[in-house]
């Protein structure tokens, strides 16, 4: 049962990944010469460049996903918070494939929020984002604390 939904969820961020190259082709030919690549804590654009940069997002997503693939499939070479022993290797690994996996989507969801923010912005500077930075920031800062947390908790 733990092969399934690990299946599901590769499947799942896999076609995250999918939809977030998808959504940039599709509005790469909209999007002026000049767009926003970077953004204040307060949404406003504070970098601009070329519309080649519409691919960073679409980029960064696919070696992020080989990167915590690759840890997912080889738990062994990743670094944890505790020590492994024969006692706590199942559990640890067990937190470490549904983190991963569970991170990989809370970075995903900020990427296309952050893409369809820069496509949006792009065309009209009055437009605000869909998830708040702060929102965002504070769904990362809170979640690796979380992950450590219950990580601790089966040493």
């Amino acid at each position: 049962m733990e092969n399934i939904l690990f299946i599901i969820f590769d499947i799942f961020n896999f076609g995250l990944v999918v939809f977030l190259w998808w959504f940039t082709i599709k509005n790469y030919n909209s999007l002026p010469k000049r767009i926003p690549v970077h953004f204040d804590m307060q949404g406003q654009a504070d970098g601009f460049g070329g519309k080649i940069f519409a691919f960073l997002m679409p980029l960064l997503a696919v070696g992020i996903y080989g990167l915590f693939t690759y840890g997912v499939r080889y738990p062994e070479g990743t670094n944890f918070p505790v020590e492994i022993t024969d006692q706590n290797r199942d559990a640890q690994f067990l937190i470490m494939k549904i983190g991963m996996r569970a991170l990989f989507v809370v970075i995903t969801i900020i990427f296309m929020n952050i893409q369809d923010y820069m496509f949006r912005y792009a065309v009209d500077d009055k437009a605000k984002p869909r998830i708040t930075f702060v929102t965002i920031f504070l769904s990362v800062v809170l979640f690796v604390p979380l992950l450590l947390f219950i990580t601790h908790l089966f040493k």
